[in-house]
């Protein structure tokens, strides 16, 4: 373990001068349904051999730019707050309160970090929440002169994709390069039908929830983070695995049906099936909504099958039940229905059952292939990793999220919060390699 000192806060508010005047912003029904969650992204920075920037320079830098692109994303820049109306249902008051920025400084340098185990990262304060700020950043000094970025964001704010927009402009304006997203921030284009009407399915799929319930999900197994290394090999093998008899798999495809089969040696006795889900963006499949639009557009795909038929079958084979479970909402009558049977629900939250730990034994992926990795320069240099993870300690189900390696190869890093039996299948075999810093090409 090692120690981290914080030295600074600053809050950071937009800098232009045609502020917007203060306005609350209601959040959409898909906005209901991202339960609330912190979400942290990490990078880290190694210094560059020709790079003379000193860290505080760098944290003056970033706050510069960060003030710019805040008048972009302003509601970023607000504050969540119960609606005086419905006390169930918060709002976005864009009121330029402003991002906090904290500084720190770790008593180790990047190579001797435990990459593998993300627990360490949350305990050793890399990432500090504070409830009242829905966007928070943490730059953290190592002695070895690299340092890393934190980004915390209140999932009202917003899904990946909208933070991977946000993101993408910060680094842009920091290297003076024109911005190449104008966010659409028109929760109005989220409304449901008049009346409201829905696949019966979705119940089977979603439930009405408080924020309490959502705090105190029971967890009846002890949760880790953990962060592995996927070669670009490995990924190709699976794939060519998964497309037999003249059917096409994606590669996130083909890695469920690997990590599916893999689960099944988790699971307790007494268990008939196992459950997994795959976050889906609607983007692209939602015809009201713009590819700048700035929110939650998220959905689950569940799959369902059986101990037995997971252990028996091949890959491809699950890969099939793994490609229909997300074709079925990978599409616009899917997220209507989905904003209409949200409305026909309110007020409240919303969250899909296999999150609550309802379902029994469940894995959900979220792939985060087009998310900036190796992009996120903000005039200092690439980052050498770029993930994700949570600090919430509650949640009824496991992770894996996937994003590209920043070495550009084809390679996958995958966070992970699962019980301790999974991480064990998944790293008995060759695929699943925790990571560690000979795979991010540091110095050792």
């Amino acid at each position: 373990m090692f120690d981290v000192c914080f030295t600074e806060e600053s809050i950071v508010k937009a800098s232009g001068n045609n502020q917007e005047k203060p306005h609350s912003l209601s959040l959409s029904n898909l906005d209901l349904l991202s339960g609330r969650f912190p979400v942290t992204y990490f990078y880290f920075f190694p210094k560059k051999p020709k790079l003379v920037s000193i860290f505080g320079s760098i944290v003056e830098s970033l706050k510069t730019s960060l003030a710019e692109t805040l008048n972009y994303f302003y509601p970023f820049a607000g504050q969540i707050v119960p609606n005086e109306t419905s006390h169930e249902e918060p709002i976005i008051l864009c009121n330029n309160n402003g991002a906090l920025l904290v500084q720190a400084r770790a008593n180790t340098d990047l190579k001797s970090l435990d990459f593998y185990n993300l627990d360490v990262f949350l305990k050793a304060k890399l990432v500090r929440v504070n409830p009242d700020f829905p966007l928070q950043i943490q730059v953290t000094e190592f002695e070895c002169g690299g340092f890393s970025v934190t980004f915390t964001f209140d999932h009202a704010l917003g899904d990946a994709s909208s933070f991977g927009k946000f993101l993408t402009t910060w680094s842009e304006i920091s290297r003076k390069q024109p911005v190449s997203c104008v966010p659409d921030h028109r929760r109005n284009l989220l409304l449901p039908r008049s009346p409201p009407r829905y696949h019966p399915l979705l119940d089977k799929t979603f439930i009405k929830c408080s924020a309490e319930e959502i705090k105190n999900i029971p967890t009846p197994k002890t949760l880790i983070k953990r962060l592995y290394h996927i070669d670009a090999s490995s990924i190709n093998a699976l794939q060519a695995q998964a497309n037999v008899n003249g059917e096409s798999r994606t590669k996130i495809e083909a890695f469920s049906s690997y990590v599916w089969k893999k689960m099944v040696d988790s699971i307790e006795c007494g268990h008939k099936t196992c459950k997994m889900g795959w976050l889906v963006d609607g983007r692209g499949r939602l015809e009201t909504v713009t590819s700048s639009y700035i929110g939650n557009v998220l959905s689950i795909a569940v799959g369902e099958a059986t101990i037995e038929n997971l252990k028996q079958n091949h890959v491809s084979e699950i890969a099939n039940i793994v490609h229909k479970s997300i074709t079925e909402v990978t599409n616009n009558t899917h997220f209507t229905d989905l904003i209409d049977w949200i409305e026909s629900h309110r007020p409240g939250l919303m969250l899909a059952r296999v999150v609550l730990g309802q379902e029994g034994p469940a894995l959900v992926l979220s792939s985060g292939r087009r998310f900036p990795v190796a992009e996120l320069d903000f005039g200092f240099g690439a980052p050498v990793l770029g993930t994700v993870c949570s600090t919430v300690e509650k949640i009824g189900v496991g992770y894996l999220n996937q994003r590209p390696s920043a070495c550009n190869d084809g390679s996958w890093s995958v966070s992970a919060i699962v019980w301790p039996e999974l991480a064990a299948a998944l790293e008995s075999g060759s695929v699943f390699q925790p990571m560690s810093a000979k795979h991010l090409q540091l110095q050792t």
